[in-house]
């Protein structure tokens, strides 16, 4: 069975504000050093998924820089430009379909462009095992992380403690899905032992989550279906147009896995973190002997606990503690680090006054 891997790279990342922008998004930064998060994203499962078997799905605004940088072994046939937003459960079908009109039922790996992995070697063995957990039954598949503390950023999946199987690797079937908790909450599950952070890596055959659109979300999928009869045509981009706007904005998770009682996971364990917001930053790069992270021309006095990013303007601080302070030159963000999952409504905030400028 072909196997590939689907990359959602068209969200906004609009936590990491001001840095990332609609149009330059998080997936396309450098943030760890190395290379754009997505291009690492597509090196990290070598050896298991074939590089020329990456299909990518961004949106309009975001696709003529994602193709002048993206890795070289993404054929540009394989990338899918969706006309506006609508959630995964759009993004996933429009891959799903994609890969069925051109290669029949295959083994679909769906993995967010813009997390960051430091045991790579252990990602892949994951990786290799849940295909393979996949590829045997007709089980949505996803891959839990064994929580390292108490965290309020991330969902949670719930799993029955009695794996349903052992080989070849410990397969646990999926009671719940949990939206993102309260720390009394978070500190419950910790210590429960039985629930895993939601990476939003799923793993499946095409057939098995096509049967499970036309099951639970039947309207998407007949919606989609005049699409993927033009896909590669050059009736595509009109047909998209028509389209689109009218189909469900809603989530693989609401739409499908939280309603489905086939879904299982797998625990895994490879120094994962989505670097989902500026607070997160700690897991790519190790506070200096005050607490601070410093990505810019910075000279401070008595400043601790803190993120400090800019962009070559000399920033300087008194008395700082706990802070995040992010100048991108056209815009400035300053707030408390336990205020990091709120900067998204700043964005909206700026919708709203009608300065898309900055966003």
């Amino acid at each position: 069975m072909n196997k590939f891997a689907t990359i959602l790279a068209g969200g906004g990342g609009t936590r990491f504000w001001p840095l990332s922008r609609q149009e330059i998004p998080k997936q396309l930064l450098n943030i760890s050093g190395n290379d754009i998060m997505l291009n690492d994203t597509i090196e990290r499962f070598k050896g298991i998924i074939p590089q020329e078997n990456t299909v990518i799905v961004t949106n309009r605004s975001q696709a003529v820089l994602l193709e002048s940088i993206m890795h070289s072994s993404v054929l540009s046939r394989n990338i899918l430009i969706e006309p506006v937003a609508r959630n995964t459960a759009a993004s996933i079908l429009l891959a799903a379909l994609s890969i069925e009109k051109s290669h029949g039922d295959s083994l679909m790996v769906v993995l967010p462009s813009d997390h960051y992995i430091t045991d790579e070697a252990q990602f892949r063995l994951t990786l290799d095992e849940a295909c393979t957990v996949a590829m045997e039954t007709d089980k949505i598949v996803t891959i839990g992380i064994k929580p390292t503390f108490a965290s309020t950023g991330y969902g949670y999946i719930a799993f029955d403690k009695e794996p349903l199987s052992s080989k070849p690797v410990a397969v646990y079937e999926v009671a719940e899905f949990v939206e993102k908790p309260n720390f009394q909450k978070a500190q419950g599950y910790l210590a429960a032992g039985n629930y895993l952070w939601n990476s939003g890596m799923f793993i499946w055959k095409t057939s098995v989550i096509m049967d499970h659109f036309k099951r639970f979300l039947p309207r998407l999928y007949k919606t989609m279906l005049p699409v993927a009869d033009c896909l590669g045509t050059e009736q595509e981009e009109e047909i998209m147009n028509q389209i689109y706007p009218a189909l469900q904005n809603i989530s693989i998770d609401y739409g499908i896995l939280e309603r489905s009682d086939e879904v299982v996971v797998l625990s895994g364990q490879f120094g994962w973190n989505d670097i989902g917001s500026w607070d997160a930053l700690g897991a790519i790069f190790p506070p200096d002997e005050s607490g601070n992270i410093i990505k810019a021309n910075h000279v401070g006095l008595d400043t601790r606990n803190s993120i400090i990013y800019g962009n070559g303007r000399l920033v300087t601080t008194i008395g700082v503690d706990g802070f995040i302070i992010a100048d991108t030159g056209d815009a400035l963000l300053i707030c408390p680090k336990d205020k990091a999952q709120s900067v998204k409504e700043i964005v909206e905030l700026l919708k709203e006054n009608g300065m898309t400028e900055y966003i």
